[in-house]
């Protein structure tokens, strides 16, 4: 960590980063973080485990209150990874490792319905801000300046046109081998901006304080390269 020349003259305990879906935050949280040897902290991450968890349990996740109380009463902990098994960071449920089972299917098929109860909402805003209160920490989100962790050091609220979001979600399907159609995905992204930014709860906006950034023009490198440039100019937290 000492070697790291940004490390010095850092004073910020945390950077938060919001954005639409498929914007690149947490390409951008998770380089950032490396260079600062900082926890890359994705949000998203806890409510697919309270998904796991509520299937494994065998809940109706149409059951909001028992949903809710799931994610009121598990501990979930995020850490640097401790494998290199292609994992950005350890996910712990009640002390379980469960980093790869929540990129399962099925949680793929129910976490947006999870995330969309207040209760869970509440529940995991508050574990949220336990790490990010830790200290050197990237925190990605969609409501992370707003309302996880309002004081960090450094807001960033990263945005692209849907249509790039678009285009940056199809080449990644693509490269990936798998077949896809561009006016399909560009529907969904416009779908999710739609539901991530009317809901009731915390819904999706940037931060009063936050630094915008629009990325349609600017590829990642140079993004990374701007957020580490308006982190070492902030004036010190708190």
């Amino acid at each position: 960590m000492s070697q790291n020349p940004l490390r010095p003259v850092l004073s910020h305990p945390s950077i938060a980063i919001d954005g639409p879906a498929a914007s690149g935050k947490s390409t951008l949280g998770k380089k950032v973080a490396d260079q600062l040897d900082w926890l890359f902290f994705d949000t998203g991450v806890m409510y697919r485990a309270v998904t796991w968890l509520a299937l494994q349990a065998g809940l109706d996740l149409n059951d909001q209150g028992a949903v809710t109380a799931l994610a009121e009463s598990c501990v979930i902990d995020v850490l640097p990874a401790s494998q290199e098994d292609g994992r950005t960071s350890d996910l712990l449920a009640d002390g379980q490792d469960i980093t790869w089972q929540i990129r399962r299917p099925e949680v793929d098929a129910n976490v947006s319905q999870v995330s969309t109860y207040a209760g869970v909402r509440a529940a995991l805003s508050a574990q949220q801000r336990r790490i990010g209160l830790r200290g050197q920490v990237v925190m990605v989100g969609r409501d992370i300046g707003t309302v996880v962790l309002p004081e960090a050091g450094l807001k960033i609220y990263l945005d692209a046109s849907p249509e790039e979001r678009a285009r940056r979600r199809y080449r990644e399907v693509i490269g990936r081998g798998e077949s896809a159609d561009y006016e399909h995905i560009l529907q969904i992204v416009m779908k999710r901006d739609q539901i991530d930014s009317t809901r009731a709860v915390a819904p999706l906006k940037a931060a009063e304080d936050a630094i915008v950034i629009d990325s349609d023009q600017l590829s990642i490198e140079q993004v990374v390269e701007k957020t580490l440039t308006l982190l070492s100019e902030a004036p010190p937290a708190g």
